[in-house]
């Protein structure tokens, strides 16, 4: 399946020097001081951050914590209240329909299509970006056959498993061939044996080129797929670099450790 990216506009800003394991210093998204607030409400408060061409990149932190709004503002959902926010050198609040067309979106919701079968799910979402038929039917197929679902292409979606939705839910996402993809916690619900195959069909994507922004509650998930990650609590970038990096920085055995050194151990809703 060719899902090599088409490349970006961007460049490598002025004095970067860490890459990731690619060779790259692309940047495809930059935000610099964004802020998204609902209200008097602040749910992003002044965030900074790049992610590089090919890498995965993953935005970690408790619940209401300035996840998925970030997300949202990256693919073009919603526009920042203040600051900058690029993606591909594009500003998020002038050329959204650009930056859609170049993204994959995989939301934590199943936003799949009930009366639709598993391959018109995939057909009917290519015509939203203007794919001729034959090539729709290509891709699909394509896809079906990564996601280890072609057999199950004729299906009503109520006869599949969740782990069998949210693989197509990844493979609805990548229709357009996107240079950048959106999993926000690709992996919820699922049980161990669909998790770790998600994790491997992620893994094949980043070999293929596939620039990866992910949210997920699971760090172990994190340390396996992220080559950078953010730890956001309350709207704000209380840490941030390589797995590996924080957990050594921090004098701990795992990220999960630092994630509850960094966010505390109390529950929230």
């Amino acid at each position: 399946m060719d899902l090599t990216p088409k490349g970006t506009t961007s460049v490598a800003p002025k004095g970067t020097t860490d890459v990731v394991p690619n060779g790259t210093t692309d940047v495809v998204v930059r935000a610099r001081d964004i802020v998204k607030k609902f209200g008097e409400l602040i749910a992003v408060d002044g965030i900074s951050f790049e992610v590089r061409q090919g890498e995965c990149f993953g935005f970690l932190g408790p619940n209401g914590a300035g996840k998925t709004t970030t997300m949202r503002m990256i693919y073009g959902f919603s526009a920042p209240t203040s600051g900058s926010l690029e993606v591909f050198g594009l500003s998020v609040g002038q050329h959204s329909r650009e930056i859609k067309r170049r993204v994959g979106i995989a939301p934590q919701e199943i936003s799949l299509d009930p009366d639709l079968r598993v391959e018109q799910n995939l057909l009917i979402y290519a015509r939203y970006f203007d794919i001729p038929k034959a090539e729709a039917q290509k891709r699909s197929d394509e896809l079906l056959n990564f996601f280890h679902l072609q057999e199950k292409k004729k299906e009503k979606l109520d006869h599949l498993s969740g782990g069998m939705k949210r693989r197509l839910l990844v493979a609805r996402s990548l229709i357009n061939q996107p240079e950048v993809l959106v999993l926000d916690e690709p992996t919820t619900g699922l049980d161990p044996q669909s998790r770790h195959d998600m994790w491997e069909r992620v893994r094949d994507l980043k070999k293929k080129g596939v620039t990866t922004i992910l949210t997920t509650h699971y760090m172990e998930e994190a340390e396996q797929l992220c080559d950078r990650i953010v730890l956001i609590d309350h709207g704000k970038i209380v840490e941030e670099g390589r797995p590996s990096d924080l957990i050594k920085k921090h004098g701990l055995d795992s990220l999960e450790a630092v994630f509850l050194k960094l966010t505390g151990e109390h529950l929230r809703d």
